[in-house]
């Protein structure tokens, strides 16, 4: 897995095949970040990276200039895997083994982007729920965005809150917010 852009462009990280992860591949990233390049000014916002696996996605952030990262796993090896790879790569990340539900549920910050990459086989009704448990915790700021992984066969073009949908090969991304702009 590369770090496609910033100032760690170029960066390759290797990761122990053990770990149970399944790293967002180049394509997928360079294409959402695309997407997201024109929202926001990295460097003043915070991001969420739920279920962070090996840590890809927040490294990406951090290596584009977003200070504010928050990295939650509930897998021990997955947590030594980033506190080591985020040290190697001298980023500071907010690392917090945790379940993602417990920690909506006492967390109190706000975050301008919440990425969660959940397993791939979770079903429409739990991804739905995580959606939801998202918004109704409050976790993003007025115009913020969360941004879900998932297989492509999970459609969410129903959900009240779904605005985007991005697909690479066979990953998807689905965008959530609530009105307004970001």
């Amino acid at each position: 897995m590369n770090i496609i852009s910033g100032s760690l462009k170029g960066r390759r990280i290797i990761y122990d095949k053990k770990l149970k992860v399944r790293p967002t591949t180049s394509k997928s990233k360079e294409g959402v970040f695309n997407t997201l390049n024109n929202l926001y000014d990295w460097s003043k916002i915070r991001v969420l990276d739920l279920f962070s696996g090996s840590g890809n996605i927040s490294y990406e952030f951090a290596s584009r200039g977003v200070k504010k990262i928050y990295c939650v796993d509930n897998n021990y090896d997955n947590i030594k895997f980033i506190k080591k790879t985020s040290m190697d790569l001298k980023i500071d990340l907010n690392i917090i083994k945790y379940d993602f539900k417990k920690f909506l549920k006492k967390n109190d910050e706000k975050f301008d982007i919440i990425f969660a990459d959940p397993p791939y086989d979770y079903s429409l009704q739990k991804l739905t729920e995580i959606v939801d448990l998202i918004f109704s915790e409050k976790s993003v700021t007025k115009g913020g965005i969360f941004l879900l992984e998932h297989n492509d066969k999970i459609e969410f073009g129903n959900h009240n809150l779904f605005y985007l949908k991005k697909k690479y090969g066979s990953n998807c991304f689905s965008f959530f917010k609530k009105k307004g702009r970001p």
